[in-house]
């Protein structure tokens, strides 16, 4: 059989680099769960017709189907119109939702971190099949927009919390804002939505292309074009945004009502601000369509901006509704993979390790194994990971093959002048060799387990930030990741973008 050539779009990590992903997924875990949101695991599957109620996904979706179809597995409930892999999180969150409300306590606070797939062209910060973590708080026909800033201020505690990654902004919009200043010039609702959608695209277009698309595309006059890409420029650190805009000279209630609410965002997250954290207001951002109807948010790292946004979401006031309840939800997806695979490539972040072992058990000769096992079996009991050694080499090429995995420690058992059991671990980093009871040695608690391991991140992404897709060593795959844009309804249902 020949040597099989990586899938594109579909990573895949070597141990070490994978110790990364386990210890982020961790962190965020127990970051979400410090906040009280209770984790659940959606199917990976959805029914064709609601991943496709939006229909301009259709070209993303997976679709899942037996290779020996029947007919009987074709009248198989819930298989009439075929099944496709979920594409985001939200979907399914929403189905989940409302197939479960009967039992749920609202508001709903949950996190999800799964796997998800979407059949879109691999590129650097976007692949077709990655990993997503998901935080939303729902409510029954009414959620208190305090929430919203809860959300916030939960994703940049769990960012925070990763100290590897490189300084990054939070960009926050409210889209009550810029829906009620497009009224305010006397737009109405459609030319509102294609104005959106063209000034979402700034961050890809120059303002004079985008300034023809809204007169030529949305039907404005040059003086409203102008207005619509005023507003657009606006960028606050604080509430001063809010008599930027006043200045501009347009009335609205929808507009006063969305600067009233982006202002308490501000102020509810100043306190978070870092040299690595900003948090700004950026009146470009609209994400999406017509399931946002609130707050926003954006996210992009300092030195990888051709990312993209890293982790993203907002208000959805019809996250799901069964006809008689509506629930509205808030939520905020952070694209795993997206920010870590581009790390990993460009060798920013790794495992200290590629096992989980903090001993390799050396062995004398092979008669002697049995004893290596015991002594195995026992520093296990306590907690601590070990394997022993995979043969009775020369004591030199066992210590050569621990380090070549970065076991720290090498643990020799032998007998003294009595017949009496010796025991001696190494720390091979220092050389230094002590005498040891497998019934009481301890590593230090930092040898346990795999820590991550960081380069410096300037050094880093000064190799290669024009590259798309730079091949470390380590990793078997080189295309990249997104937790991007796509939503779809499910069941009555309004989704949220996960664009990560």
């Amino acid at each position: 059989m020949a040597k099989p050539a990586p899938l594109s779009g579909f990573p895949e990590l070597l141990p070490a680099q994978r110790v990364v992903e386990q210890q982020v997924i961790a962190t965020l875990a127990s970051t979400f769960e410090l906040h009280g949101f209770a984790n659940i695991e959606t199917r990976a599957v959805e029914p064709m017709d609601q991943l496709l109620r939006k229909g301009d996904t259709s070209k993303e979706v997976y679709v899942l189907r037996r290779l020996q179809e029947t007919k009987d597995a074709a009248r198989d409930k819930g298989l009439d119109n075929g099944l496709g892999l979920h594409f985001d999180l939200t979907v399914p969150f929403a189905r989940y939702v409302l197939e479960n409300a009967g039992k749920l306590e609202f508001p709903f606070r949950r996190y999800q971190i799964q796997k998800v797939w979407r059949g879109e062209r691999p590129q650097e910060g976007r692949f077709r099949e990655f990993a997503q973590a998901d935080i939303d708080i729902v409510g029954r026909d009414l959620l208190p927009f305090h929430h919203d800033i809860e959300v916030a201020r939960v994703m940049l505690d769990a960012l925070g919390r990763l100290d590897f990654l490189p300084g990054f902004r939070l960009q926050v919009n409210n889209r009550k804002l810029i829906q009620g200043f497009y009224r305010g010039l006397g737009l109405d609702d459609d030319a509102v939505d294609e104005v959106m959608r063209l000034v979402d695209k700034l961050d890809k277009l120059s303002p004079e292309q985008v300034a023809t698309s809204l007169v030529a595309e949305a039907g404005l006059s040059d003086a409203q074009a102008q207005q619509c890409l005023a507003l657009a420029t606006i960028r606050a650190t604080d509430d001063s945004f809010v008599a930027r805009v006043q200045a501009l000279g347009v009335e609205h209630p929808l507009l006063d009502e969305g600067l009233d609410e982006l202002a308490l965002l501000l102020r509810g997250t100043t306190g978070l601000a870092t040299e690595k954290v900003r948090i700004e207001a950026d009146l470009s951002i609209a994400r999406g369509l017509d399931y946002y109807t609130g707050t926003v948010f954006e996210t992009r790292l300092d030195g990888y901006e051709s990312l993209g946004s890293i982790c993203s979401g907002g208000r959805y006031d019809a996250l799901a509704s069964d006809g008689r309840t509506t629930y509205p939800g808030v939520g905020i997806s952070l694209g795993v993979s997206r920010v870590l695979v581009p790390l990993i490539q460009r060798g920013v972040v790794t495992g200290d390790r590629s096992v989980p072992s903090a001993v390799l058990v050396a062995v004398a000769d092979e008669e002697s194994r049995p004893q290596a096992d015991a002594i195995a079996a026992a520093l296990r009991a306590r907690g601590i990971p070990c394997e022993v050694a995979p043969s009775a080499a020369k004591f030199g090429k066992q210590i050569k093959h621990a380090d070549r995995r970065g076991i720290p420690y090498v643990w020799f058992s032998g007998t003294d002048d009595a017949g009496a059991a010796t025991h001696e671990v190494k720390d091979i980093r220092s050389g230094n060799q002590v005498p040891a009871d497998p019934g009481t040695w301890e590593p230090p608690l930092e040898d346990l387990r795999p820590r991550v391991s960081t380069s410096s991140t300037t050094e880093a992404s000064s190799t290669t930030e024009a590259s798309s897709t730079t091949e470390a060593s380590s990793t078997t795959e080189a295309s990249s990741t997104t937790e991007a844009s796509s939503t779809t309804e499910a069941s009555s249902t309004t989704t949220k973008e996960t664009d990560q």
